[in-house]
């Protein structure tokens, strides 16, 4: 569509501004409204991609071996003995408080205290055996001792005991949806509210930490993570006011206007108010992972408010009213600036291509936030400033800047003259090739020990850090399961078979115990032949054999009911990727061998399981979402400059700087995660903006005879200190972000400052050099 008829348009638009001015008033009172209803919606199963083979096990056998959902709480004993009355007056204490938590499955908590916890020993009447912790446990001297033998009967030292008697856990099971009832008595399903329930693990560590002050109380587990992300994530309003104070003082030193200062950021802020109504009306909450979207979309709000304000400024300048000003920016800016706004929908849309539901939200969130924007920052953005008066003074002073500016769009249009041109696209193929050397060596998955989410010294860390310490086992479990025919528990080849593989995983790198019923066996066996440690085997009378595991319950999660599944457990010392590849790889190089048809082993549930699930999903949705980004913008260049060497100029910087992007998350040791993965789309969707504008002007002056640095010159007069000014505040205003409490949002904020900053500078100095090599000068 040509400009002037554009325009045309524009002016009829613009004759009913006080009828969309109003309008725009309704629905934004309408959506802060809807806003103020939103709810942070935290999932366990929004975080893993319940499709893969290995969450179809997962699922499969939920209900038999329990989720990856998991709680754990250590209670140490400040004295290093956990045998006295008092410390297991905490335990019980705190066992009873976590089965009170109603998103808990009860029949699944165990502790010491629970009669799921139970020992095995051999007597003249054969196996005998029984709780733990009997019902009539009074304290004294003489049952802490009972329970100490019983303990070691058990075999739970290092599991439910800390290896030094410091320590007892309490574990539980967490559910996703559970049964209560409401006031008018009758029983409904009602969805977990895991930020809830963190804050309820929370107060059992107050109440049992204040009521018992030689114990010390560490919390691990998904909800209490969650909890804590959401706790840190408070922090980010705190973030977007100093990112708002810092931009709004900004936009003035650019402007030096109060006026065209605060009403980029009013529109912006309304884009915010729309995109969070719109969410809740479309029945979506917000998970905090994906707190940081709307501060992004106010920030990609700006960026394009400052153009608008900068082609206003200018129009003022040049003699028009601030009515014809606005008209004439906002029929300039329309179809480039939605250009650059589709195009951002059209990338965080890409992130759909990956199964998993809170990438696939966060794309639902960016997008609605990003198309919003095409209504608030380029409609009615112009509107309200065809309202604003302009003196003299402003007139001189914005043409007195232009005039000093011009020496740095002279030094600048050098980068479009060869051959200082073909300098810079040497380099720039030089920097792409280095960046994609090093971009191999990304790791997938988690890089460093404890919840990547959060810092190092968060007391969640902490807290992992002494039960990884203390006991033998932790959250990170993974568990491979063994299908068998019925009671193949009591057949040697099979027994023998699941007894090889953990044999195989017990000795890989990282792994810190195993546990398996063929193991269990074997520890029986022995008690059935006086503890002779000549008999701690695996017998292969079958006669013999049921009697060995006949005692083993299924709440020990080592068998199901009718012994055709039998998992085999695996704790890890870590979740990091490389731990997780070599046991998953040891687990398939296993299976692959295993010439047992009774026995098919199933990668896998647990948090590891989830984890590797997860890992692996990324790694395969990498690049085809990257393809399809790049697919959707080169399109949308094409159709906008009707040009394949314009887009070829906008397109690369955007691909060398994706390289550098994940080179630095190499050097920085940031794994390509669930929360970093959404990070390169973005950079893309949001660094694409500052070619287009660049380009959809440059475009014009060459087509009409200008040569490329001539045509650049007089984009960089029109557009040049808008685009300069928005990549340094957008970079600015993320750059806060490194301080904040949450290790994710501290790796977004490098990440995005990184992507803002260089992709302003690849659309500055490399877009021009590509243009000087790819057109010549006509004759």
């Amino acid at each position: 569509m040509k400009t002037s008829k554009l325009e045309s348009i524009v002016r009829t638009l613009f004759k009913q501004r006080i009828p969309l001015i109003a309008l725009f008033v309704v629905i934004t009172a309408a959506m802060l409204y809807f806003a103020s209803q939103l709810k942070v919606d935290a999932s366990f199963e929004k975080n893993i991609p319940l499709k893969h083979e290995y969450m179809q096990t997962y699922i499969q056998y939920q209900e038999e071996f329990g989720g990856a959902n998991r709680v754990l709480l250590a209670l140490k004993d400040k004295s290093g003995d956990i045998f006295n009355a008092d410390f297991f007056a905490a335990l019980n204490d705190a066992t009873k408080q976590v089965s009170a938590i109603p998103a808990v499955s009860q029949p699944q908590v165990q502790s010491l205290f629970t009669p799921n916890t139970r020992y095995i020993e051999a007597s003249e009447l054969g196996l005998e055996g029984g709780p733990v912790v009997h019902a009539r446990f009074d304290g004294s001297a003489k049952e802490l001792a009972k329970v100490k033998e019983n303990i070691l009967k058990a075999g739970i030292v290092g599991r439910l005991v800390a290896n030094d008697f410091s320590a007892a856990m309490v574990t539980g099971q967490l559910l996703s949806e559970f049964n209560t009832t409401n006031a008018q008595g009758e029983t409904e399903k009602v969805k977990a509210d895991f930020v809830k329930v963190a804050h309820q693990l929370e107060k059992i560590r107050s109440d049992i930490e204040a009521q018992y002050p030689n114990t010390e109380l560490h919390i691990i587990g998904f909800s209490k993570m969650i909890g804590d992300v959401s706790d840190g994530a408070q922090g980010v309003l705190m973030f977007f006011l100093v990112a708002l104070a810092i931009t709004a003082v900004l936009v003035f030193w650019y402007s030096r206007s109060i006026k065209l200062t605060i009403l980029p950021l009013l529109t912006s802020i309304i884009a915010v108010i729309w995109q969070l109504g719109l969410l809740t009306a479309l029945g979506y909450g917000i998970d905090p992972m994906s707190i940081l979207v709307p501060f992004l979309i106010f920030a990609i709000g700006v960026s394009h408010g400052v153009q608008m304000i900068n082609g206003v400024s200018q129009n003022v300048a040049a003699g028009k009213s601030a009515y014809d000003a606005a008209v004439i920016a906002c029929a300039s800016l329309l179809v480039p600036g939605g250009i650059a706004l589709l195009s951002d929908t059209v990338g965080f849309l890409t992130l759909q291509l990956i199964e998993i539901d809170i990438i696939r939200e966060l794309a639902v969130t960016a997008s609605i936030g990003v198309a919003v924007l095409i209504l608030t920052n380029l409609i009615l953005l112009p509107l309200l400033l065809s309202y604003c008066t302009f003196d003299d003074g402003f007139i001189k002073a914005t043409h007195q800047r232009e005039i000093q500016r011009e020496k740095w769009w002279t030094a600048l249009s050098g980068f479009a003259k060869k051959p200082l041109a073909l300098v810079v696209v040497l380099v720039a193929v030089l920097l792409g090739m280095f960046g994609y050397w090093q971009s191999q060596y990304m790791k997938i998955g988690d890089l460093h020990a404890g919840a990547p989410a959060l810092r190092q010294d968060s007391v969640y860390n902490q807290d992992t850090k002494y039960i990884t310490e203390n006991f033998s086992i932790g959250t990170d479990v993974i568990s491979i399961l063994a299908e068998v025919p019925k009671d193949g528990c009591t057949m040697y080849s099979v027994m023998n078979t699941i007894d090889d593989f953990q044999w195989q995983l017990a000795n890989v790198d990282g792994v810190q115990s195993t546990i398996s019923l063929p193991q269990v066996s074997k520890i029986v066996n022995g008690m059935l032949s006086e503890n002779n440690l000549k008999w701690k085997i695996l017998t292969n009378d079958e006669s013999i054999l049921p009697e060995t595991i006949g005692r083993i319950e299924t709440s020990s999660g080592l068998l199901n009911s009718d012994c055709s599944v039998m998992p085999v457990l695996v704790f890890l010392n870590d979740h990091k990727a490389e731990t997780i590849e070599r046991v998953v790889a040891s687990t398939k190089d296993f299976i692959a061998n295993n010439d047992n048809e009774q026995v098919s082993f199933r990668l896998a549930t647990g948090p590891v399981g989830v984890m590797a699930a997860t890992n692996e999903a990324v790694s395969a949705a990498q690049l085809p979402m990257l393809l399809w980004v790049y697919a959707a913008v080169t399109i949308l260049c094409l159709i906008s400059f009707r040009s394949v060497r314009g887009t070829i100029c906008v397109i690369l910087p955007l691909i060398v700087v994706s390289y550098l992007a994940q080179a630095l998350m190499t050097w920085l040791e940031i794994g390509l995660t669930v929360a970093t993965l959404p990070v390169i789309a973005l950079g893309v969707g949001i660094g694409v903006d500052y070619g287009i504008y660049i380009f959809s002007r440059m475009v014009k002056f060459i087509r009409a005879g200008d040569s490329v640095a001539d045509a650049y010159f007089k984009t960089l007069k029109l557009t040049g200190n808008a685009v300069i000014f928005t990549g340094l505040t957008l970079a600015i205003g993320v750059s806060t972000w490194i301080f904040s409490a949450l290790q994710f949002q501290a790796d977004m904020g490098i990440m995005l400052t990184f992507m803002f900053l260089v992709n302003m500078l690849g659309a500055i100095i490399l877009l021009p050099a590509l243009a000087a090599v790819l057109y010549r000068k006509k004759k």
